[in-house]
């Protein structure tokens, strides 16, 4: 169903030009030659590019009008339009599908339920929601009991899947690439039985000396000593983590604005993910066709029998329809989509110009009063804790680790430098989290609501904009959203400077 990436072939060639060219390398401010045991052991892997990973499609960054591109009919007001810089990332070709789930759950029920182990709870916590299709006055038994599991729905996107859900699933996502990518490169060996505290994880390999894949002919040596290593982040293999989108990634990934630009002046602002304001194409090949999977009208999910809409009643395979300019399925409707975001009504407009994000929270790993870490869990996290807040002057762009709440709509949160100190009793505006330690501006949704972008088969073309958002509780789930994952783009894209 989906286009080949190429995660390993960038990297293969990276460590053929290491092999062939480690001893001609010299630093530019010291003449000392790179990779020389005599002249300091420096070591510096040779770096092509970033690998694109598998199902992902590079978007370059640029600058885009981000908000309501039409009247507000909710009168919610909460994405006043914002000029806005995005910087290179990947994205989802596609919506994660149902087979791509069905993956993910394989993989848990092998490890953290086969053989009798005792922690069956993880694999079940990562179940969809299968009786979102459930409504009390209409018949949905048949998508209930067989949208997610039969082959008939097999590349259809995945639904009833919260947004912890959505984020857990990108996490492993990540590892098991990163696993392959050492894999197949003969780093580590393929573990066929791994258990529930030892199985491999990108932040363990990377942080502890041994883990259980450990025995292994690696190819990587240190210089001075000649003993193997593990790999590391400075020798550009491993990929950066998966994830969600922001939500200013995924509106500007949305319009793909590169259809309709000349030089830095953008011709036409995009009212959906292509160019014009109609829902059907005008390619002459299929002229008159609809752009995505949406509800025509009242009632009208496909129109008469010998004239459909958009030839589906409900969800559509993941790679119907047309792609947008920058090759994305499904931008507009079929399933609407998670984003990383914290909702709050305010939108984009009094964050950053840069990347606008708002729900960073500053996590570090625990360590042991000798400066080590905390040995991994019972199903193998490395425990992690918020990192400590600072009264140091020096740090003067935030005071606090969780920054959920900065320029809320209401009162600037204690990250600011003007409101370090302030006491929490002072205002009743302000709370205080207890289990946080800190005091934070109230606002009236909470911090457990991020926002949901994009149309779906049950929405009207309102809904289809990218400048458009809704909201959901994060441990909540529907039958109309879905999600696809993100990662960062490290460096410039290829041939820009």
């Amino acid at each position: 169903m989906r286009k080949s990436s190429r995660p390993l072939w960038l990297i293969i060639i990276t460590l053929c030009i290491f092999s062939a060219c480690k001893n001609n390398q010299e630093s530019s401010t010291t003449g000392w030659k790179y990779n020389s045991v005599k002249e300091g052991a420096f070591e510096v892997v040779p770096y092509v590019e970033q690998a694109t990973g598998p199902g992902l499609v590079l978007i370059p960054g640029g600058t885009f009008t981000m908000g309501n591109m039409d009247q507000d009919v909710m009168f919610d007001y909460n994405n006043t339009p914002k000029q806005v810089t995005i910087a290179p990332f990947y994205m989802d070709e596609c919506e994660i599908s149902n087979i791509d789930y069905l993956e993910y759950l394989n993989w848990l029920k092998r490890v953290f339920v086969e053989d009798n182990r005792p922690y069956k709870g993880v694999y079940e916590n990562a179940l969809p929601d299968e009786n979102c299709w459930r409504v009390p006055d209409g018949y949905m038994e048949d998508m209930v009991q067989n949208y997610f599991r039969s082959p008939a729905y097999r590349y259809y996107p995945v639904v009833g899947v919260s947004w912890l859900q959505a984020t857990q699933y990108a996490e492993w996502r990540t590892d098991r690439v990163n696993e392959k990518i050492l894999a197949d490169l003969k780093f580590i060996d393929w573990n066929e039985r791994p258990s529930p505290e030892g199985h491999f994880t990108t932040d363990a390999y990377l942080n502890y000396a041994t883990y259980e894949s450990e025995n292994t002919d690696r190819r990587l040596q240190y210089i001075t000593t000649k003993e193997y290593r593990n790999v590391t982040m400075e020798d550009g293999i491993l990929l950066p983590k998966y994830r969600l989108p922001t939500e200013a990634e995924w509106e500007y990934a949305a319009l793909g604005l590169v259809g309709n630009s000349s030089g830095e002046r953008v011709i036409e602002r995009n009212k959906y993910p292509w160019n014009g304001r109609a829902l059907r194409t005008e390619d002459k090949r299929y002229y008159g066709e609809f752009q995505m999977n949406f509800k025509r009208g009242k009632g009208d999910y496909t129109g008469v029998a010998t004239l459909p809409n958009d030839g589906m009643m409900l969800t559509a395979p993941v790679t119907s329809y047309f792609p947008n300019d920058f090759g994305l399925y499904n931008m507009a409707g079929n399933v609407a989509e998670w984003v990383l975001d914290v909702y709050r009504q305010g939108g984009t407009a009094e964050l950053s110009q840069y990347n606008p994000f708002r729900g960073n929270v500053y996590m570090q790993m625990k360590r042991k009063p000798d400066g080590t870490l905390l040995e991994r869990d019972s199903i193998g996290r490395i425990p992690t804790e918020l990192e400590p807040d600072t009264k140091n002057e020096r740090r003067s762009n935030y005071r606090t680790s969780y920054n959920i709440n900065y320029k809320d709509g209401d009162l600037a949160s204690l990250m600011t430098v003007d409101n370090a100190n302030v006491d929490p009793n002072e205002s009743s505006k302000l709370m205080y989290r207890k289990d946080m330690g800190h005091a934070y501006s109230y606002s009236l949704i909470g911090d457990d609501v991020r926002v949901v972008k994009g149309g779906s088969w049950r929405d009207i073309p309102y809904w289809a904009q990218p400048g458009n958002r809704r909201f959901l509780a994060e441990d909540e789930s529907a039958d109309w959203i879905g999600f696809r994952c993100a990662m960062s783009r490290l460096g410039a894209i290829s041939g820009r400077r």
